[in-house]
């Protein structure tokens, strides 16, 4: 037994050696790559001390999540020890890094491919175009994946679209044109090449076929594909290379024809378009979206428009609600000589980000736009464009720093998102996390809006939500501001080495404020020496004459008005006022929580 495990350790660091050997030479890429980088720094770091704004701030500009930093941590490990060691439990940071694919198994094109593989045994709903016929086996393909992934398909379909068979020569073993199919529609590469029983091919032949149809196909990685579908691990990255490969020939087909194709009708008449089947880039259904009316067009009568959008049930399938559409026995789901016109209740700009998400698997848009996106994706059931639009939101909408909420305190007015409607639009379509987004969004802008009619409407209607309320059950959104409400000031109060402070949620006493007036005046006096010292140095006296002194220290009030003597007491009487006008809404609107 010791010598086998002696055996086994061997084995595994020379594993390790010729793997380090082959990231040295480029033949394969370092799965945890070293990253000294700043941003790479400062997501550390806030994994480290479970700062969960800047950890999705960091991710969404982009930064690897896989990388390691000096000592060999990565993000995951780095937040593991900071519950360890802290008894932290910040699941949140550990389920954010998890949603952006922080596992090396996981390749964020997986969910494509595989809808994209599974089309070839999909039987309901048909969608194949084309019959293509092996020795004696035919096969249902889609005219529109093989154009986009083959060169010669979308020479050959390009000058015959409405090309309905193709037969395969008999010298080419269906193993072969099987290997070739399944790298087409984004499969696995097979391990093993074995000829069926009976046809008469050796795994030479087999082989050799490949590489014929390969050439014939275009397809200059497929070979490949297969030589290194014996190594693990460069397969996988081969296989990772393969699909980001796949993606944008599909992506760039998909914009080419059906973006490219799109077309902008008058409502009225869009009973006069008629789209025959046989038609150049193979679609097999019209998806619609209408234009919102116009207010700046000052009053004029204008013909409202529609936006007509050529697509495949193919790719439409990946929303559970056309799936559902197309196996039904609505008309929708019936085939006809013209293409059927299928409404959804979007904006067309929405409708294309919808269908570039379930074409592509990317999903870029910004801010102004996300709530409808959320809308749209909860209406289709495309829940993983459902959740990246909540993450677009409760990210590029945060901006809920201390510094930030300072600059904004009592300006309800700066705020860039209409954060009422974010979170009503987080009941709906039961996102928790934009739920936990707005209540912090409220929370450190709580001055802003405490006394808006909206805001008292916003907590009755969290309150409503709760069937059967008692008059002693909690309401959400108020916990949670309460809850962000604490963290806000105690964030503060902790940088000052007073935490003990909130938890009693009691002002501080007279003797820690005259400690925290003393480090006020020490720092005013050596500031005021170094002036004395340098004053030789005309520049630096200028900028030193800038400090405030004593007598220019402008008036700090509270909330209420009240004259205190710094931002500390500031701080803890205006955390008081808000609980207090917290507690008086509650009044007002005769609920208890």
């Amino acid at each position: 037994m010791a010598e086998r495990t002696i055996l086994r350790k061997d084995q595994l660091e020379i594993s390790l050696h010729n793997e380090k050997q082959l990231i040295k030479e480029g033949t394969i890429k370092d799965d945890n790559p070293l990253d000294l980088s700043e941003p790479f720094r400062e997501l550390c770091s806030a994994c480290r001390r479970g700062d969960l704004k800047v950890c999705q701030e960091k991710i969404t500009e982009g930064v690897n999540v896989n990388a390691r930093d000096s000592y060999d941590y990565t993000p995951l490990i780095l937040n593991a020890i900071h519950r360890c060691l802290y008894n932290a439990l910040n699941d949140r940071i550990r389920n954010l890094l998890l949603e952006y694919d922080y596992s090396k198994s996981t390749d964020p094109l997986q969910p494509l491919a595989a809808h994209v593989a599974s089309l070839l045994t999909r039987e309901s709903p048909p969608t194949t175009d084309i019959i293509i016929t092996v020795l004696d086996q035919d096969i249902a393909l889609h005219k529109f994946i093989l154009a986009a992934r083959s060169p010669y398909f979308q020479s050959k379909l390009a000058a015959a679209p409405e090309t309905k068979t193709w037969k395969l020569p008999s010298t080419i073993p269906p193993e072969a044109f099987a290997a070739a199919i399944r790298y087409l529609y984004l499969g696995e590469a097979p391990r093993e090449l074995r000829s069926g029983p009976g046809t008469g091919f050796t795994e030479s032949e087999v082989f050799t076929g490949i590489d014929k149809i390969a050439k014939q196909l275009q397809l200059e990685s497929l070979v490949d594909s297969l030589l290194e579908s014996g190594d693990r691990r460069r397969a996988r990255q081969r296989r990772t290379t393969e699909l980001s490969k796949g993606r944008d020939q599909l992506e760039s087909w998909f914009r080419r024809n059906v973006l490219g194709n799109k077309l902008t009708v008058e409502t009225s008449r869009l009973n006069e378009v008629k789209w025959d089947r046989n038609n150049s880039i193979f679609a097999d259904v019209l998806l619609r979206a209408d234009e919102l009316p116009n207010e700046e067009d000052g009053g004029h009568d204008t013909s409202p428009e529609s936006v007509l959008f050529p697509c495949h049930r193919a790719m439409l399938l990946r929303s559970e609600f056309f799936q559902a559409m197309f196996t039904s026995s609505f008309r929708e789901a019936q085939v006809t000589d013209s293409l059927q016109v299928i409404s959804v209740d979007c904006s067309p700009d929405v409708l294309e980000i919808i269908l570039t998400f379930l074409y592509t698997e990317r999903a870029d848009f910004s801010l102004d736009v996300a709530v409808e996106v959320l809308f749209a994706a909860d209406m289709l059931f495309i829940e993983k464009l459902k959740t990246k639009a909540a993450v677009v939101i409760s990210t590029l909408g945060s901006g809920v720093s201390q510094a930030e909420a300072a600059r904004t305190r009592g300006s309800k007015d700066e705020d860039d998102i209409d954060i009422y409607a974010i979170i009503r639009a987080a009941w709906m379509t039961r996102v928790q996390r934009l739920e936990e987004f707005a209540a912090r969004f409220l929370a450190y802008r709580l001055e802003a809006h405490i006394d808006s009619p909206e805001f008292a409407e916003l907590i009755r209607e969290s309150a409503d939500r709760i069937q059967a309320r008692q008059e002693t059950d909690s309401i959400e959104l108020l916990d949670d501001i309460r809850f962000y409400l604490n963290e806000r000031f105690r964030m503060r109060f902790d940088d000052a080495g007073l935490d003990e402070l909130m938890d009693e949620q009691e002002p501080p006493t007279d003797e820690e404020k005259h400690i925290f007036a003393e480090n006020v005046n020490d720092m005013t006096n050596q500031v005021e020496k170094m002036h004395v010292a340098d004053k030789t140095s005309e520049t630096q006296a200028s900028n030193m004459k800038s400090q405030p002194s004593h007598a220019q220290v402008q008036e700090i009030r509270t909330l209420d008005g009240a004259l205190v003597e710094d931002e500390f007491d500031e701080d803890a009487m205006n955390y008081q006022i808000l609980l207090e006008k917290l507690d008086a809404l509650l009044e007002r609107l005769n609920l208890e929580a």
